[in-house]
């Protein structure tokens, strides 16, 4: 059976006060999700849909992953809404998702946002995502180029997110992943700091461990602007465990999420 054997590390970078990144590493399901800038209670937003989709993965691990993440996705939108009817403050609160979940057999991705995922394979790195922002829609007219994004001045305007929006399910696609494969899920704090090249240096030097504190080391080297956080996991062939994964970021703190009594991981039912 498909396992995911992976580590995670987050950090509040050099310049903001607080860590509005949340992720989660398991067996089954690993996940990144960050607090899109400059939106009210980011922290919230992340550790609310952090912990809501985590625990949907844990409880019906069994199922169809794609089937389970657009539930997983929805009820997390939902459990944003409820977030600010609770406190008209956090009105405006979204986050980014991008998650990796498999029953054994397939493996599904869900992504929304500006957050990303990357597949290494075989001594070379490529990205399983595409950035939904403004800019990413700019190259894909054709107006800028790739090497023209990262001095653009609205190269942060996130266009699609978890906000509560009960019509926006992410995008979800089946990976085709074998045993040995390598996959890193971060939030724009790395991707906005270190090229793509230098990252695929320090996955192939790195072992998964080695691997996520290295890419956060770089980012906070490179100025570390924004809170970052890096997840490294390799799909293993193994027996099927029972066990539920890490918290990382922001999620930790359960007066981050909006109803831990809603969706409840596995271990606390």
């Amino acid at each position: 059976m498909l396992r995911i054997s992976g580590v995670g590390v987050s950090h509040v970078g050099l310049v903001r006060s607080g860590n509005e990144d949340s992720g989660f590493v398991g067996p089954t399901c690993m996940l990144v999700a960050d607090g899109v800038g400059g939106a009210a209670a980011g922290e919230v937003a992340s550790a609310t849909a952090a912990y809501v989709v985590a625990a949907h993965l844990l409880t019906h691990h069994h199922e169809d992953p794609a089937v389970v993440l657009r539930a997983a996705v929805l009820a997390a939108q939902q459990q944003i809404v409820t977030g600010v009817l609770q406190d008209p403050a956090r009105a405006g609160m979204a986050t980014t998702l991008t998650a990796v979940a498999t029953d054994g057999h397939r493996v599904a991705l869900a992504h929304v946002g500006d957050s990303r995922g990357f597949l290494f394979r075989d001594g070379s790195m490529r990205q399983l995502t595409i950035d939904h922002t403004y800019v990413q829609r700019l190259v894909h007219e054709g107006t800028i180029t790739e090497a023209e994004v990262a001095h653009h001045p609205w190269r942060h305007v996130v266009l699609r997110s978890l906000n509560g929006d009960l019509d926006e399910p992410g995008d979800i696609v089946g990976l085709d992943l074998v045993p040995g494969d390598r996959v890193l899920l971060a939030s724009d704090g790395l991707t906005d700091l270190v090229a793509e090249h230098r990252i695929e240096e320090l996955l192939a030097a790195n072992s998964d461990d080695g691997a996520a504190q290295a890419l956060v080391d770089e980012a906070l080297t490179m100025g570390g602007r924004d809170n970052v956080t890096c997840l490294v996991a390799t799909i293993i062939d193994g027996p099927e465990i029972v066990a539920d994964g890490a918290l990382i970021g922001a999620v930790r703190d359960p007066r981050n999420v909006v109803d831990v009594g809603a969706v409840r991981m596995p271990h606390s039912a």
